[in-house]
């Protein structure tokens, strides 16, 4: 079993948790406001668990016999999240919002993940995927939440 779909969404994953990782930190920098002491530190803890992710994701790819993307040109050529220079322009729940739609990106691409490791058979990664995607997703609904918003999870 080659599982090319499977080790393919691992390496898509280990460059879009490094550039969210990145965008996180630049909220984490570029943030303003009345809310600053409370999100500022949790913006810490929300690079520690991308950050938590991206090693797993790229361990298993590893394990696989696959070899993760591990310079920055890599990381950049191959991710579905943007990325914009720092400014002082967007409000914090900008901010929000912009990291509200990375998240969801990377619910997707967990999603796909699940699909196609399952149908290779590989019922340990899948594993991963579904415990990751769900972390993701009570990310979304945290921040929605912060936002005044409904989660609108799309559990597909």
């Amino acid at each position: 079993m080659h599982l090319t779909q499977t080790k393919e969404t691992l390496n898509q994953l280990v460059a879009d948790l490094s550039q969210l990782s990145v965008v996180v930190h630049q909220t984490h920098w570029y943030m303003r406001g009345p809310e600053f002491l409370h999100l500022h530190p949790l913006m810490d803890k929300f690079m520690d668990e991308l950050n938590d992710q991206l090693d797993v994701v790229s361990e298993r790819l590893i394990t696989l016999d696959g070899a993760p993307y591990s310079t920055l040109r890599e990381f950049a050529d191959h991710t579905g999240i943007e990325d914009a220079p720092g400014s002082w322009d967007q409000s914090t729940p900008e901010r929000l919002e912009t990291l509200v739609r990375d998240y969801r990106y990377l619910a997707g691409v967990y999603q796909h993940g699940i699909e196609v490791s399952g149908a290779e058979g590989d019922d340990s990664t899948q594993d991963i995927f579904i415990g990751f995607k769900t972390a993701i997703e009570k990310k979304i609904w945290m921040m929605q939440a912060h936002l005044g918003k409904a989660p609108e999870i799309d559990p597909e």
